[in-house]
């Protein structure tokens, strides 16, 4: 288990020797590959190290979801979007060893383009996984464990009668994330294409999904992932989400309500930039990812070059405790150039950014009563790097706790 970080002069202020804080986490990488690493801190100093490596999850592995409980890793696999020669993708699911090498134990074919996927349902909410499929515009679940004669249990697809306000990525649906909402009743799934929060009623049993009215997004946001926050923990009153939203450079904050018709309804109560007032979002820049931990909220910016040409950065918000409406508190480097995911650790102690085009992963320092991010404490170059703009380099980072 994670402990809290101590910088040296904390430590020996009180006479103490610096805690050495060890943790795995994994990543994976456009290359084809699934990588565990090893974290070690020793007060505010880390070391990174790649420990195993392991294929399986396609050419693309785009996204990593874990199962702690069941020490089950699923990856997705992004091939097959529009790709020559590629019919599909895969979704691979491995077990994961207590030094946190991978093995193979279960994968399903896919239609391809799987950028995201979360379990849901059954007894214990992990009966199920449903898999977002952005180019195909589509959400297919599949019954757990996972095998080699696994097929599509539901399969959802989506259209629009036009294009969105911005055509050349809103020419279709994209859905970019599926998310179960804190009690396990519900799917949700962010659709980038239409401009949507997508929300689907769970059949526990038989893992059927059903639709109930999506949340509207503003016009061209293109909502990407989200988070969820309560005032207190396990309760519904005053559940806020947040989506991260690519294509408008912002967060959205969504009022959640359980109705008694048996949906989740979403009502938009807020839209921040995910930069500072008055500055606007440079070009070619997209937001990415959103955490919450605490009362704070994070978001991640692509290609914003605001700390360096190759370094971008994380915007940080503050969660008003008794309403739940956020309020932009800086901006710190990511470390990291194009950082299409990140993870803050259970402790809150630590956060790992992973960026897909210089291909490393940072450990960064995190106050928990401030909820302000510190300085780097390890980085690692994982394989090669990508591509400016293009779709190489690392793709996703979870911690293995």
């Amino acid at each position: 288990m994670t402990m809290p970080l101590f910088t040296p002069f904390m430590m020996l202020a009180f006479g103490l020797a610096p805690i050495v804080i060890a943790d795995k986490l994994l990543v994976s990488h456009y290359s084809g590959q699934v990588y565990s690493l090893d974290l070690t801190v020793s007060g505010s100093v880390g070391t990174l190290k790649s420990t195993s490596s392991t294929g399986g999850c396609g050419k693309m592995p785009s996204w990593l979801t874990l199962d702690s409980d069941k020490g089950i890793l699923y990856c997705f696999d992004e091939s097959g979007a529009g790709q020559q020669g590629i019919s599909g993708g895969v979704v691979t699911s491995y077990t994961v060893n207590t030094d946190g090498s991978l093995k193979q134990v279960g994968q399903a074919k896919t239609l391809g383009g799987d950028v995201h996927g979360w379990f849901y349902g059954g007894s214990d909410g992990r009966g199920y996984i449903a898999a977002a499929e952005y180019d195909a515009s589509t959400i297919t679940a599949y019954k757990l464990p996972l095998s080699s004669s696994s097929q599509s249990l539901q399969k959802e697809t989506f259209t629009m009668s036009k294009p969105g306000p911005n055509a050349g990525r809103q020419n279709k649906p994209h859905p970019h994330s599926v998310i179960t909402d804190p009690t396990g009743k519900y799917v949700l799934a962010p659709d980038l294409g239409a401009d949507l929060v997508r929300i689907f009623s769970i059949d526990a049993a038989s893992g059927k999904l059903t639709a109930c009215s999506a949340g509207q997004a503003g016009s061209g946001d293109g909502p990407r992932h989200g988070a969820w926050w309560s005032p207190q923990a396990g309760a519904t009153d005053g559940q806020m989400l947040y989506t991260v939203n690519e294509l408008g450079n912002s967060v959205s904050a969504w009022k959640v309500t359980y109705q008694s018709s048996g949906c989740l309804t979403l009502a938009k109560t807020q839209t921040l930039s995910t930069y500072a007032a008055g500055k606007s979002a440079p070009y070619g820049s997209k937001a990415a990812e959103v955490h919450v931990s605490g009362n704070f909220l994070y978001a991640v910016n692509r290609n914003d070059k605001t700390f360096g040409a190759k370094e971008d950065s994380i915007a940080t918000y503050s969660i008003d405790a008794a309403t739940g409406a956020i309020t932009f508190v800086e901006a710190t480097s990511a470390h990291a150039w194009y950082p299409r995911t990140f993870a803050i650790n259970k402790a809150g102690t630590l956060v790992a950014v992973g960026g897909q085009t210089s291909s490393n992963i940072a450990i960064i320092q995190r106050n928990t009563t401030t909820g302000r991010l510190g300085s780097l404490v390890a980085n690692l170059a994982i394989a090669t790097p990508g591509t400016d703009g293009g779709e190489d380099g690392l793709s996703a980072v979870i911690w293995d706790e």
